[in-house]
This record gives structure tokens, sequence and C-alpha cells, in this order.
């Protein structure tokens, strides 16, 4: 099994942590990695807190002192910077050890299991609560390859609710729907490794507008994730060179049941007058 990136690993000590040390933990997941790798003075400095107490923070998370914590940082983000081209030169693409020996449906299947065991249960409240909200409208915007998913889940929610839109890719309609978004407003992003600079803009935007922004990302986090209420992060290795979307597929597809929950009825009457004006357009029958 993959080992835990160290923004997982401050996570998952919150609830260890004293109120201090949560402090800086909060600082370090608000802008992660770049708070990282600021001197112990500054890091103290922006989570109020001493100088002393950064260095408890890195010594409960298993570290002798802050320059072995950078030293890990800096070899996450040589795995975080990853491209399939240089994974293809890579023995296991990789992948752990004990995890080289494994046939992809146990790969994956891996993957899968210990994505969803982790995926925080408020984070995924949350998410549920803002896209069952029928006050609120919902904008989804893709990557490279993410964009598939993020119509996927856009086309559920367009059967279950209203005021559901993609992100078009053509500058002039990208901007129209940019432009718009505001306060009642729930940014869905997706961004992956080798992360696009425009996601973070545009979250960016988005979250000075008062707009909510739930990111969907790999264990290494997205620099969208300083600007996101809701983080819902998922492995992502795999059998290519290519990281697998299998696990954050698993992901939506439990989103997707939570809002179908949380809709109760009037999620299903909508679903029935969008087949009923299917039906009647003929659009079914092609």
């Amino acid at each position: 099994m993959a080992r835990s990136t160290l923004a997982e690993e401050i996570r998952q000590k919150l609830g260890e942590l004293s109120p201090a040390e949560r402090k800086v933990a909060r600082v370090l997941l608000a802008a992660y990695p770049s708070a990282g790798f600021e001197t112990v003075a500054v890091l103290a400095e922006r989570a109020g807190v001493s100088a002393p107490t950064v260095v408890r923070f890195v010594n409960r998370l298993g570290y002798r002192g802050f320059p072995d914590f950078q030293a890990a940082l800096r070899g996450e983000l040589d795995e975080r910077n990853a491209s399939p081209l240089s994974l293809y030169t890579t023995p296991g693409y990789g992948r752990e050890p004990e995890a080289q020996d494994l046939t992809p449906d146990r790969v994956l299947g891996t993957a899968v299991t210990r994505t969803l065991a982790e995926l925080p249960p408020h984070d995924l409240e949350r998410a549920v609560q803002v896209l069952a909200d029928p006050k609120r409208r919902i904008t989804l915007f893709g990557g490279r390859f993410t964009h598939l998913l993020a119509e996927y889940l856009g086309l559920h929610l367009m059967q279950l609710r209203d005021d559901v839109r993609l992100v078009p890719g053509r500058d002039v309609e990208r901007t129209a729907v940019l432009a718009t978004l505001g306060r009642r407003d729930v940014l869905v992003v997706f961004d992956y490794r080798r992360y696009e600079a425009d996601k973070l803009t545009v979250a960016q935007l988005a979250q000075e507008r008062g707009a909510r922004v739930v990111l969907f990302t790999d264990a290494w986090l997205s620099p969208v994730a300083q600007y996101a209420e809701v983080v819902l992060a998922s492995q992502v290795i795999a059998p290519s060179p290519y990281d697998s979307y299998v696990p954050t597929l698993a992901v939506v597809e439990t989103l997707i049941a939570g809002v179908l929950s949380a809709l109760g009825e009037d999620g299903r009457r909508h679903l029935q007058a969008a087949e009923e004006a299917a039906d009647r357009a003929g659009l079914y029958d092609r």
C-alpha cells in the first residue's frame, strides 16, 4: 500500500494535537505544500504560536526536526510533479515496493478501498449539503482528462436539480460563466498532479466573490486546496504510467448517492420531469 502523504498524515493527526499545534497544522494545510518550506520563525508567526511549538508539531509527526520534515516534503514534491513520461521509465511506475507485484485489479482495488476509507466524513457531508441546496448554483470545472469526471458528475446533478452548468472551453463562453460567479455559487474543481494554473486562478476568483469551492484532487493536494471549503482527495496509484481516476469515480458515485438521499422526493420529481421531457422530445429513441 502506498505511503501517506504529509498532508494526509497531518489531517489524521489533528485530533491528537494541542490547540497550538493544531494552528500550525491548519496553516500548513491551507497553503500546502509551499507553507512547509517557510522557516520555523515565519511559520510560527503565521500560525500565531511560538517557534518551539512548530518544532514540537513536526516531532509529533515523527520527524527529528524541521530540516527532516522539509526533506520529506521535497521528496514528496518529486512525486507530486511527476508526469506520465517520467513515470514511464520508473520501475513499478512510482508504486511502493510492497505493491510492485500486485495484479492490476488489486492495485486499483487497493486504491479505491483506501480512498473511501480515508475520505473525511465532514468533507463528504458538506459537499452533499452544498450540492443538494436548491438555492445554490453549481458550476463544474475539469482538466485535461478530468473534464470527463466533471461532466459525469454534472450530468447526474442536472437530472436531479436545477442550476447546474459546466465551465465551457471557448474563451468568450467561459468568461461569461466566470463573470457571474457570486455568493450563491458552488464551484466544483477537478485538479490532479501537473496541476493546471487556470484552476487555481478560477478558484481564487470564486472564493473572493463569496462562492463555495469543492475540490477533487490527489493525495498531494492541488494548490486549489487553499481556496476550497471541501477537499476530496483520492489515491491515484495505477498499473500504468498514467494516474488512475477510478478511485475518484468511486468518490463521485458516493457523492451522487448522498445528493440523491438529501434531495429525496424533490430529486425524484425532478428526474421524472426530465424523463417525461426526454420522452416527448424523442431523445431516448435515437
